[in-house]
């Protein structure tokens, strides 16, 4: 590692209730839910019938029909959220050396929509067997390799340095930007675009929560159906979403006058080789990686200002990190809020953590925490501040993100702002 210092200098998010980082914060500091039932398909039966969807028409951010044919809607939302960051970090990429520009793009489940649809029609509805590939799209093999997207990403900003698909289940976006940052830092690129996409809310991903009951059946209330931290939580909603960043090393940032909106001081993953979908209660892989990634920042933990937690809302996860936090953190973790936005924009596998960590960059940037939608009555064994329903406002110059993924990974961040780790 060359010890070089990497800055967020461009964000845009695609989320459920909104495209664009403005509708994004607004609906998080506003405390409002976008989680509803399913539109995308006829979910009579299912157990799961509520999911967090955006409104989004490939056509309005300038797909033509050959585009939207050849591109699942994992790229696309990849493609725009890239267009976007790069708009708002006013770098001219095309004036950088190509080669010296880098992608890391994550992804859970990949073209999952493309593939659903084109099962049904290359078997006619389930009917055929074996299937008639004559049917298929001629772009089919993209969808089968989640790392095109990575492809039209860069192919899209121009980027010919190193390329990535970062595919850890629900961590990938957070491992995505972490990789990133560890390719400027160790001198390979000066310049990532990051993020993550995914577009899971189709009938195989819904079939596939459903068979291990990982997802709410609450049905009679769709908006607050996600409950994170609540004693009455019984599963998370599925999202789908985006968010790409725009990585810089620090001084190369500061040179061009760029908008700087926080620092990615440090971060670590670790996998608790345990169970697929389990985990333990005591939180300790989530711990260390939390411990490791605050090593890394130079950081105590008790300079945390706000956790931005994963919070699925599954009864074993907000239990196994608020044992993280207390074990990590000690006695700050009861001063220190916590709250979790999947209560607001569901749980888009792979996408969310980016989307959580352009959250957080937000909650720097207005010094306001977004609270925790739902969340009216505590469970005992989640006894930490969890912000509920009312977002807060507090100076937030340190913040901690963590991610838990089928698989038993564990990943943390933490950004600060960079003139406080000069401090």
């Amino acid at each position: 590692m060359t010890g070089r210092r990497v800055v967020i200098t461009g964000i845009e998010v695609l989320a459920p209730g909104g495209v664009g980082v403005k509708s994004f914060w607004d609906l998080l500091s506003e405390g409002r839910t976008a989680t509803r039932g399913i539109t995308f398909f006829d979910p009579a039966p299912f157990r799961s019938r509520v999911a967090a969807e955006i409104d989004f028409l490939p056509e309005e951010h300038g797909f033509g029909p050959q585009e939207i044919r050849r591109l699942d809607r994992t790229a696309q939302f990849a493609v725009v959220a890239a267009r976007g960051a790069v708009a708002d970090s006013g770098l001219a990429i095309d004036e950088l050396d190509p080669h010296r520009v880098g992608v890391t793009i994550g992804s859970a489940v990949g073209a999952t929509m493309g593939l659903d649809q084109e099962y049904r029609v290359v078997s006619d509805g389930g009917r055929l067997d074996p299937v008639d590939h004559r049917y298929a799209v001629a772009h089919l093999y993209d969808y089968f390799v989640p790392s095109s997207v990575t492809a039209e990403v860069a192919w899209t900003v121009g980027a010919e340095g190193p390329s990535a698909m970062v595919s850890t289940g629900c961590t990938s976006g957070i491992d995505s930007i972490g990789y990133a940052a560890d390719l400027i830092r160790e001198g390979s690129a000066d310049v990532v675009v990051a993020g993550s996409a995914d577009a899971p809310i189709s009938p195989i991903t819904v079939a596939c929560f459903d068979a291990i009951k990982a997802t709410t059946p609450r049905l009679d209330d769709p908006d607050r159906a996600s409950r994170p931290f609540d004693r009455s939580r019984n599963g998370f909603v599925l999202g789908e979403g985006a968010a790409v960043m725009v990585l810089e090393e620090l001084g190369g940032a500061r040179r061009r006058g760029a908008h700087i909106y926080a620092e990615i001081a440090g971060y670590a993953t670790r996998s608790n080789a345990y169970h697929m979908t389990g985990l333990r209660p005591d939180g300790a892989e989530m711990a260390e990686a939390i411990r490791v990634a605050l090593d890394e920042a130079r950081i105590n933990g008790t300079e945390v200002d706000y956790i931005n937690a994963h919070g699925s809302g599954t009864k074993q996860n907000d239990r196994h990190e608020t044992a993280a936090y207390k074990r990590s953190l000690g006695d700050h973790a009861y001063r220190t809020p916590v709250s979790s936005i999947k209560s607001m924009v569901g749980h888009s596998l792979g996408a969310i953590g980016s989307i959580e960590i352009a959250a957080c960059a937000l909650a720097m940037e207005n010094n306001v925490v977004p609270p925790t939608a739902n969340l009216h009555e505590h469970d005992p064994e989640c006894d930490l501040d969890y912000v509920p329903l009312t977002a807060r406002d507090r100076t937030v110059d340190t913040v901690l993100k963590v991610g838990s993924g089928f698989g038993g990974f564990q990943s943390a961040m933490v950004l600060a702002r960079p003139e406080r780790r000069a401090r």
